[in-house]
């Protein structure tokens, strides 16, 4: 039975939401929920929290149920039972048990970033729960770091700077967390003016806390780790995503790649769609419209 959710709550970014606060056996659950009609899982990225499709989320509820968690160990969402890593294997099936509480037995998700690899190993592994699937500015983990460069290690050294061992990148992201988090969101977005300052404020907020860059932490050597094990465990047996996949993405980022998006999902999908959009790493935030146009068309081809 789904627990009762709060429908008088409102939130500054989500007008007209309810707050998301759900138990599961291994995370406290917080962020959005709105809308109704069929449901939609929308998974934000690193280093922010729900808040990042404030842009989205709200259109998305005129015609579904819109449910927008902070991922595990972001934002609000905090976690239990850390002896063991959590891995996207992990993370998508907290994010199965967050739906089973909610009564949705079946849902389209929609992933930025981290969420987005969150996403796609939740369809690999749970495909009769994922109706559709769509990946915002991302490839699969193993295709990633085959393509692996100077100018990728140059562009994107956070992803192994934060998956250094413990603590190292913990103690050295204490010593000023908001600098951090400051010239990370400058680089993705083309500048920090670019960012509505109060959602800025609430990703600075969220960072500050130890137990946040952990979590973020640990998701960066989980990706060099079992994730890339999983990806690659699953290619060899030829496993691909059973659902529509519409992958969106950067044209300001993908000038400095030379293998289409397109045709690294298609070697993991045999229904994939897409296109380049204008805007930087943060298309739910720098092209709002462009992604809801992409995401309408999506959503309703084939019911």
């Amino acid at each position: 039975m789904a627990p009762d959710v709060e429908q008088t709550a409102t939130h500054e970014f989500f007008p007209g939401f309810a707050k998301l606060d759900v138990e599961t056996d291994d995370v406290s659950f917080r962020g959005v929920i709105g809308g109704t009609g069929s449901p939609l899982l929308l998974l934000h990225g690193y280093p922010q929290t729900h808040v990042a499709w404030r842009s989205i989320a709200p259109a998305l509820a005129k015609s579904y149920t819109v449910i927008v968690p902070d991922l595990p160990g972001y934002g609000d969402s905090r976690t239990r039972n850390d002896q063991t890593r959590w891995t996207k294997r992990r993370v998508a099936n907290a994010l199965v048990a967050l739906m089973n509480r909610l009564g949705h037995q079946r849902f389209a998700v929609i992933g930025h970033d981290r969420g987005a690899r969150a996403g796609y190993r939740l369809a690999l592994d749970h495909p009769s729960r994922v109706g559709k699937y769509a990946s915002l500015t991302v490839v699969p983990t193993l295709d990633a770091f085959a393509a692996v460069d100077r100018t990728f290690a140059f562009n994107a050294w956070h992803w192994f700077f934060l998956a250094q061992p413990a603590d190292l990148p913990e103690r050295m992201l204490a010593t000023d967390p908001d600098a951090f988090i400051d010239a990370a969101l400058a680089k993705m977005a083309g500048g920090l003016e670019r960012i509505d300052p109060a959602a800025l404020d609430a990703y600075r907020i969220a960072f500050r806390r130890p137990e946040v860059r952990h979590a973020i932490c640990e998701d960066y050597r989980a990706a060099m780790r079992e994730d890339l094990e999983c990806d690659a465990s699953d290619f060899d047996a030829g496993r691909k995503l059973a659902c529509p996949v519409l992958v969106l993405w950067s044209e300001r980022e993908q000038k400095d790649r030379n293998v289409s998006p397109l045709d690294a999902w298609a070697r993991w999908a045999t229904d994939v769609t897409g296109g380049g959009l204008p805007g930087g790493h943060l298309l739910p935030e720098d092209a709002p419209r462009e992604v809801l146009s992409a995401l309408d068309v999506f959503l309703k081809d084939g019911g």
